[in-house]
């Protein structure tokens, strides 16, 4: 099954999702939409076979050369785009976070259900082959007690920002901030092997330009609690831990699990770690199109409900820091 493939916005990490999805066979990409014709004909022309180049997103979606759409467009464009791209019958895979709230993700889980077109969150981590040794093998921990996450890495934009120079990644107008760019990345593993949690609790810092700097965030399950830190305007070296009665999982990177390994209380080591043959984003591209293949319209793992819950911890996180967008108004 060969799936034709449209993308929403030319940057970086569209280029690093086409090269990872063109490592499975059933990868086409046969359009792009840009706000600039110029740009578009640039990206499109790094490619053998180049796609056709839009900038109009409404024709893009109702033409026919395309089946499924992957959007990577600030995130406060998310909901309104993937729904238009639903309405006209083309499946979407949505860059992180699904959305700017629980409202908006509501409406595209509805737009999806209503025109029976496959939705999938674009969180990489929880479809790599380490999450899924992570899940296999957390019996071995005993009960567990705690889940641990961090996410702190300075932004290369925050130099700019600290001269004066608002960037996308620091404008409210885009639903960013760390929580929403790099926390959901703790969020969503913990909602994917836990559920939704009784309680949040969340602590932030904002910035002059309206977003978060950084947080921190503690989240009440019943017998175990869950402790998440997020930054853009500092760096952590501090890998993930779940941590059980009879003994701790050690993941390397929450957003990127290359590495785990389970420290038992009498001081063995238990390496689980399995091999990766792809690049990280592959597997997201190969969970959506086998979900394809079989005709299902929610992914297991990267599910509607937990794209939504995490939606809903984010959300809660915000109002208790005080952090609003203006996609909010909405809402």
């Amino acid at each position: 099954m060969k799936v034709r493939f449209g993308i929403i916005g030319t940057n970086w990490i569209t280029e690093r999702f086409i090269q990872a999805a063109m490592e499975t066979e059933q990868f086409v990409l046969t359009a792009v939409h840009s706000r600039s014709e110029e740009k578009g004909a640039v990206f499109a022309a790094q490619y053998d076979h180049p796609p056709a180049v839009f900038t109009d997103l409404q024709q893009m979606v109702s033409s026919d050369v395309l089946d499924a759409v992957y959007i990577a467009s600030p995130n406060s464009f998310h909901a309104e785009q993937a729904i238009l791209c639903m309405n006209h019958g083309k499946h979407v895979l949505c860059e992180k976070p699904l959305a700017s709230n629980p409202y908006e993700v509501q409406k595209m889980i509805a737009a999806a259900r209503e025109n029976n077109v496959l939705l999938m969150e674009a969180m990489k981590s929880t479809l790599m082959p380490n999450f899924k040794a992570i899940k296999d093998n957390m019996y071995k921990l005993g009960r567990v007690r705690r889940y641990f996450a961090s996410y702190c890495q300075y932004s290369s934009r925050y130099d700019a920002y600290k001269q004066g120079t608002v960037l996308n990644a620091f404008n409210p107008k885009f639903s960013n901030g760390s929580l929403m760019d790099l926390g959901v990345y703790c969020i969503y593993p913990m909602v994917a092997l836990f559920g939704r949690p009784d309680a949040v609790q969340a602590v932030g810092v904002l910035l002059s330009s309206g977003v978060d700097g950084e947080g921190s965030m503690v989240l009440r399950y019943p017998k175990m609690d869950a402790v998440i830190m997020h930054s853009k305007i500092s760096h952590s070296y501090v890998p993930a831990e779940i941590q059980g009665e009879n003994g701790t999982m050690v993941i390397d990177k929450i957003n990127q699990p290359y590495d785990v390994k389970i420290h038992y209380r009498d001081g063995t080591i238990e390496d689980i770690t399995q091999s990766q043959s792809h690049e990280s984003m592959y597997y997201e591209v190969k969970e959506f199109i086998e979900l394809l293949e079989t005709d299902k319209r929610d992914s297991v793992i990267n599910s509607l409900e937990n794209s939504l819950i995490t939606a809903e911890i984010a959300a809660e996180a915000r109002k208790q820091i005080g952090l609003r967008f203006p996609a909010d108004d909405n809402a």
